[in-house]
């Protein structure tokens, strides 16, 4: 066996589960002798009615930076979240040395190296494993997460045991990997890990390097989910869809496409369609696909490229309310109708194609059955209109129960921005109570709305901020202050320990220095920052804690709740879970 970074040789596979299960439902079973009903049938294909959305708005030109720093609360502890045993630790730094520094627009993720994930399965003996799983694939530029989820949630409601690959994590990379609903255990998770870390570190070198970052993953997620005899895998595209480490999966069960917009346009192309053709690369012959609403130009790709395939892709609208019997979405934010719709349609078909239909309970009055209805209100996915009150901000005035309440939303494509914009104006509206377990009521005449904000350097801030703004505006909502941070992971990569670096100097803020003029360009027009009603409206912190810390003091020393927003970044949604829950 190849060393490589001091990482020695680990204990042989985990064995294949000898245990028997007792499934609530029969893992094959001929469908016809399954076959639903033809008016069963079409009860449930009633919520598949197809309409159109209007097209995405256009972004303004670049400004030009200028700067406002705050190097306040220089002592802020840089703390995160100290979790998981040494031998974790050495699989975290194994996985960071996957991350490369190439530029994410290079060739390499436009297919030139695909067919190294075949070698990799070879080597994997994983060809046949990934043939027998029942898998639901879903591409997309925002919702395609979340309907992955909902999918997950309804399907394991039916007594299916699930596995659920999703991208990214927040907080541990062992988010991505969930079965039956839960991250997958830390003692599992390294064993499955050295298993394919070192067969393929003794088969790689020269002209078969080691897979990159997320190819491991997904090469990962499919060795845990076939040798868990997952009933169904539920699996998100990470970026794109032709050339994407899912992809290698030939038969999938049913294809979805959540809503597609601009995003890692340096990567699919410059129009939607050009995008929509890349996400379409998922379709499969033979294999149902549905979609949601989208703009003409992405839909008549998404049809053209399904009829070379020969399948139809189906247009979902979004889930009437009504047919929840009163209970609400597990993941909030109106938007999530849209992917509730389209999971609906994924989780129908799946159970149709795999003769399981008659576990279903369907109802007279045009409700979803009961295991859609709990599957669709208990699916949990964090940094998707979050509402975590601080545990730790006290305030000195005893009419204020929680001085400071974080929402968190990892919205950064436009399209994403406006629909987290919504959210938030209508969460923080007056007398409004929060949703979810956490209910704690907000005035809104008696408290300051604030924005934390990052997004990565390959985002346009001119397409993402103005989308925010503008939607808070015509919801009568305006933000009091705007905090700038660079997100506390990129110092760490993927370890549990988060630390920036300690000499100042180390420390570059150009990208969130620009971030604020166009903020401050976007309030105040030409004048910016040498405006004179700018002055505090927005602040850069040179890391992410001193901007809590900073947080903190304000809302414990005013007479006033802190409803900050958090956007424009998953990782530094994560980020921020990881400190306010330390």
């Amino acid at each position: 066996m190849r060393a490589s970074g001091g990482a020695r040789p680990r204990p042989a596979p985990p064995p294949k589960p000898t245990t028997t299960r007792k499934l609530l439902v029969p893992t094959t079973t001929s469908s016809s002798a399954l076959a639903m009903p033809p008016l069963r049938l079409a009860c449930l294909r009633r919520l598949l009615l197809p309409f159109h959305s209007p097209p995405h708005p256009v972004a303004p030109s670049p400004v030009r930076p200028s700067i406002l720093l705050s190097r306040a609360m220089a002592g802020a502890t840089q703390a995160g979240v100290a979790t998981g045993s040494a031998e974790y630790e050495e699989v975290l730094r194994c996985l960071s040395s996957l991350i490369t520094q190439k530029v994410r627009a290079d060739t390499g993720n436009r297919g030139n190296q695909w067919e190294l994930m075949h070698k990799y399965l070879q080597i994997l003996e994983l060809e046949e494993p990934i043939a027998r799983l029942k898998v639901v694939h879903v591409a997309g530029t925002k919702g395609k997460g979340s309907t992955c989820t909902f999918a997950e949630s309804i399907l394991r409601s039916c007594g299916f045991r699930t596995g659920l690959f999703t991208s990214p994590h927040l907080m541990d990379v062992r988010e991505r990997f969930r079965l039956d609903g839960l991250d997958i255990a830390e003692e599992k998770f390294v064993r499955y890990f050295w298993w394919c870390w070192n067969k393929l570190k003794a088969k790689t070198g020269g002209d078969i390097p080691m897979p990159a970052y997320f190819r491991f993953l997904a090469l990962l997620a499919f060795k845990i989910f076939s040798d868990e005899q997952v009933d169904v895998a539920v699996l998100e595209v990470g970026l794109g869809g032709k050339y994407d480490a899912t992809n290698v999966v030939k038969a999938p069960v049913v294809c979805g496409i959540s809503s597609l917009g601009y995003d890692h346009m340096e990567i699919l192309g410059n129009t939607l369609g050009e995008i929509a053709g890349e996400k379409a690369g998922i379709l499969k012959k033979g294999v149902p696909a549905y979609t949601v609403p989208q703009p003409e130009e992405a839909m008549s790709v998404l049809k053209q490229r399904a009829s070379e395939f020969g399948v139809s892709i189906r247009i979902v609208p979004p889930l009437d309310p009504q047919q929840l019997e009163d209970q609400p979405l597990g993941l909030h934010g109106e938007h999530q109708y849209m992917n509730a719709g389209l999971a609906v349609a994924l989780a129908n078909t799946w159970l149709e194609r795999q003769g399981h239909l008659d576990r279903i309970h369907l109802k007279d009055h045009g409700t979803l059955p009961d295991q859609f209805i709990k599957g669709l209100s208990s699916a949990c996915l964090q940094g998707r209109a979050q509402i975590v009150p601080d545990p730790h901000a006290k305030s000195q005035y005893k009419d204020i129960n929680c001085p400071l309440v974080f929402y968190l939303d990892g919205a950064h494509s436009p399209e994403s921005m406006e629909m987290c914009a919504r959210w938030f104006s209508h969460v923080t509206k007056k007398d409004q109570t929060q949703p979810g377990p956490l209910e704690q009521p907000h005035s809104g005449s008696n408290s300051k709305k604030i924005l934390l904000f990052n997004c990565m350097s390959v985002r346009d801030p001119q397409r993402l901020l103005p989308c925010l703004l503008d939607t808070c505006a015509k919801n009568g909502l305006h933000f009091d202050q705007a905090l700038f941070v660079p997100n506390q992971s990129q110092y760490s990569k993927l370890g549990s320990q988060t630390s920036a670096p300690s000499e100042r100097e180390k420390i570059d803020l150009s990208w969130q220095l620009s971030l604020q003029t166009v903020w401050e360009k976007l309030l105040h027009g030409e004048e910016g920052l040498n405006g004179a009603n700018s002055r505090g409206t927005s602040l850069v912190f040179e890391s992410l804690p001193l901007a809590i810390k900073w947080l903190r003091e304000t809302s414990q020393q005013n007479q006033y709740t802190c409803q900050v927003l958090v956007t424009g970044s998953l990782h530094l949604i994560g980020d921020v879970l990881r400190l306010i829950k330390t």
